[in-house]
C-alpha cells in the first residue's frame, strides 16, 4: 500500500480535518451526531484530489519527479484515476450521510472544484485561485449550505492562505521568485490578523485564537521569508511544506475565536503528528 499512501500524500490529510471543525464553529453548528463524520468527507475528497493531481501530472512528473508513484511504475495511470474517482464518491457519500442535503450540496461544489483544478486550471494563471476556492469550500462544508454566509470570513481566511501557498509552490522544482515569496509573507500576516479580528465568544476565546494565530504567522512566515531570501527549489519546498502544516494552527485560531475550545485543541493535536509523518511521506 505504500505507493498509494504516497500517491494521496496520506499524512497531509491531517491538515484538512480542521477545515470543517472551523466552519462548524464559526457558523454555530457544532459537529455532533452524524456531523462528526464531516471531517472524514474532507479527507476523502482531499485524497481524491492528490491522486487526480498525480494522474494529471504523470507526463510532467516523468521528467521532473520520476520518483513519484506513477512515473516510477509503482501505480498505473488507470489505478490512480480509479483511486481518485472512488475517493470522490466516498467523500460525497460521507458528506451526504453525515450532513444530509445541506452538506451534500457543498460537497458537490467542492468535488467539482477539485476536478476542475486538477484537470484544467492547475497550470493556468487561475490555478492558485482555483485551489483557494477548494479550501474555502471545505470550510463551508462544516457550516453547510444553510449557514454558509456566516462561515464566509473563515473560509476567506483559509482561501487566502491557500492562494499564497499554491502560488509559492510553483517554484518547488525549478526555484521560485523572491517577489512571490515576499507577497506570501505579507499575505500570511494579513491572514493572521483576519483570524483574530471580528467578534469573539469571549476575551478568553480571543486570546486563545490570538495565540494560535501567532504560532501560525511565526511558523509559516519564517519559512516564506527564507524563500524570499533564497528562492531555490529546496527552500521553496520547505516553505510549501510549512504552509501546508500551517493550515492547522490557522484552523485552530478560527475555531478558538468562535468559542470552540475543544475543537481548537483537537485540531492542534494534528500538527505534531502531521510533521512527524511528513518525514516518511512528503505532503508536497
Amino acid at each position: 500500500m505504500n505507493p498509494y499512501l504516497e500517491l494521496v500524500r496520506a499524512p497531509a490529510a491531517l491538515t484538512v480535518l480542521g477545515d470543517t471543525v472551523a466552519g462548524a464553529a464559526v457558523s454555530g453548528r457544532p459537529l455532533t451526531g452524524r456531523r462528526l463524520l464531516l471531517p472524514l468527507a474532507s479527507v476523502a475528497l482531499y485524497w481524491s484530489g492528490m491522486a487526480l493531481n498525480d494522474w494529471s501530472d504523470r507526463g510532467l512528473d516523468a521528467t521532473e519527479r520520476p520518483e513519484r508513484p506513477i512515473p516510477s511504475g509503482r501505480v498505473s495511470p488507470g489505478a490512480a484515476l480509479a483511486t481518485a474517482t472512488a475517493l470522490t464518491a466516498a467523500g460525497l457519500g460521507i458528506a451526504a450521510w453525515a450532513g444530509g442535503r445541506d452538506s451534500a450540496r457543498v460537497a458537490v461544489l467542492l468535488a467539482g472544484a477539485i476536478w476542475s483544478y486538477d484537470t484544467v486550471l492547475k497550470s493556468t494563471p487561475a490555478g492558485p485561485a482555483a485551489m483557494a476556492a477548494c479550501r474555502g469550500l471545505d470550510v463551508l462544508l462544516g457550516a453547510g449550505r444553510a449557514r454558509a454566509a456566516s462561515a464566509l470570513p473563515a473560509a476567506t481566511a483559509m482561501a487566502a492562505h491557500t492562494f499564497a501557498v499554491t502560488a509559492l509552490s510553483r517554484g518547488e522544482v525549478h526555484g521560485g521568485s523572491p517577489e512571490v515569496a515576499r507577497a506570501a509573507v505579507g499575505g500570511t500576516v494579513l491572514t493572521a490578523l483576519a483570524a483574530v479580528g471580528g467578534p469573539a465568544r469571549s476575551w478568553r476565546h480571543r486570546v486563545a485564537g490570538a495565540v494560535a494565530a501567532a504560532g501560525y504567522a511565526a511558523s509559516v512566515g519564517r519559512a516564506q521569508y527564507a524563500a524570499a531570501v533564497d528562492p531555490s527549489a529546496a527552500t521553496v519546498r520547505g516553505a510549501t511544506k510549512a504552509g501546508i502544516h500551517g493550515m492547522v494552527p490557522l484552523q485552530s485560531a478560527l475555531a478558538a475565536r468562535a468559542g470552540s475550545a475543544a475543537g481548537a485543541a483537537v485540531v492542534a493535536l494534528a500538527l505534531p503528528l502531521a510533521r512527524r509523518l511528513s518525514r516518511k511521506v512528503s505532503p508536497t
